[in-house]
């Protein structure tokens, strides 16, 4: 049937209309258009898409990208849980999954809870976006800068490149370092002077071990010429058996000075701690000491030491001083592992399954 067509108007910029019914369709038309083109835009918007977290979009190029991170951990343990040898079989059964399902698990597990550290940066305001398409513009932003800072002579520090690889982590670890520091000034990661001192009471000598002070007397006694200088080597007869014997009747360093030939005493005190080996050799003897106790005998080239503590001291007050700000910094790490734990366990995370299962071997070897 053909449209008719009403003459509205005469003369000069006369508008003719159509029938009802073809205004229908066409209005019809246009719609389903309009569906198709709005349909089509969202589709496409998430053809990428294998999962999500509270609403954020999981991209496979972002999956791809953790399992990529992964493979060498997960290749080395699988090789170590199940004594694989060779190239690793992604394909093959591993227990009870693939090698493949194994990795692209252990990659959505990292995805989680990196991914909700990330969005817990961006309600903090330290970042902007939470996508992986974001990170890698980052990622290439910053390598601009560090090129152009260096083609101008100008000092960078770190590396002059990044791989997305080092990137991430250093990105990552940044932003936990500054979560760490706005939720601990006065929200859920805060320590109290209480709790720091309440941690360090509970573990006082670890705490104090650099804050103690110990005097002590040293005996260096030379060993005779021939006469074996490790006591296990003639644990009953010798010089070394037969020293230990009098070390043990004498019960004083100081009563022993003056009968054994050429023997050496000294006092000295030693604050706890110091890097170096000797006060580290030190310390693992008279830290072990009561006071008015001698050590066992500490053979050495052409002689024999043994020690006496004579007393110790422990300036806790110092201690405090000094460990408080390790022992908030301890307390922050815990507390923020809970926390982001606990953010996590609560999080929606959900797969496409059958998106996940869509990655092959290949992909993820490009």
């Amino acid at each position: 049937m053909k449209a008719v067509l009403v003459k509205k108007a005469t003369g000069k910029g006369a508008v003719r209309s159509r029938s009802p019914r073809a205004a229908v369709l066409i209005a019809a038309v246009v719609a389903a258009l309009a569906a198709l083109v709005l349909g089509g835009v969202a589709l496409a918007q998430r053809t990428d898409e294998v999962a999500s977290l509270d609403g954020h979009a999981v991209t496979r190029d972002e999956l791809l990208f953790h399992m990529r991170r992964l493979t060498p951990q997960v290749e080395n343990e699988l090789r170590n849980r199940y004594r694989l040898q060779g190239a690793i079989d992604w394909n093959a059964k591993a227990g009870d999954r693939t090698a493949l399902e194994r990795l692209a698990a252990r990659a959505l597990d990292e995805i989680r809870r990196d991914k909700t550290a990330l969005v817990l940066a961006k309600e903090q305001h330290l970042i902007g976006s939470v996508d992986h398409a974001d990170f890698l513009a980052e990622l290439a932003a910053e390598n601009e800068r560090r090129a152009d800072a260096i083609a101008r002579g100008q000092v960078v520090y770190g590396l002059a490149e990044f791989s997305p690889e080092e990137y991430y982590s250093h990105r990552l670890t940044g932003l936990t370092t500054g979560l760490k520091q706005r939720l601990s000034a006065n929200g859920p990661l805060r320590v109290t002077d209480a709790e720091v001192r309440r941690a360090f009471d509970a573990d006082r000598d670890s705490w104090s071990a650099n804050a103690t002070t110990y005097t002590y007397a040293t005996l260096v006694v030379p060993v005779p010429d021939g006469a074996p200088a490790d006591h296990t080597a003639d644990h009953t007869a010798g010089y070394a058996a037969g020293l230990q014997r009098r070390v043990a009747a004498a019960g004083r360093l100081a009563e022993l000075a003056d009968r054994e030939p050429g023997a050496r005493l000294t006092t000295a005190t030693q604050q706890g701690g110091g890097s170096a080996a000797h006060d580290q050799e030190l310390m693992a003897v008279l830290g072990k000491l009561a006071p008015g106790q001698i050590s066992g005998p500490v053979p050495g080239t052409g002689q024999i030491t043994y020690y006496q503590l004579n007393g110790k001291t422990v300036d806790e007050d110092a201690a405090f001083a000094e460990y408080s700000r390790r022992i908030r910094q301890s307390l922050i790490e815990e507390k923020f592992d809970r926390f982001l734990q606990r953010r996590v366990a609560s999080s929606v995370f959900k797969v496409d399954t059958a998106a996940v299962d869509a990655i092959n071997a290949e992909d993820v070897q490009q």
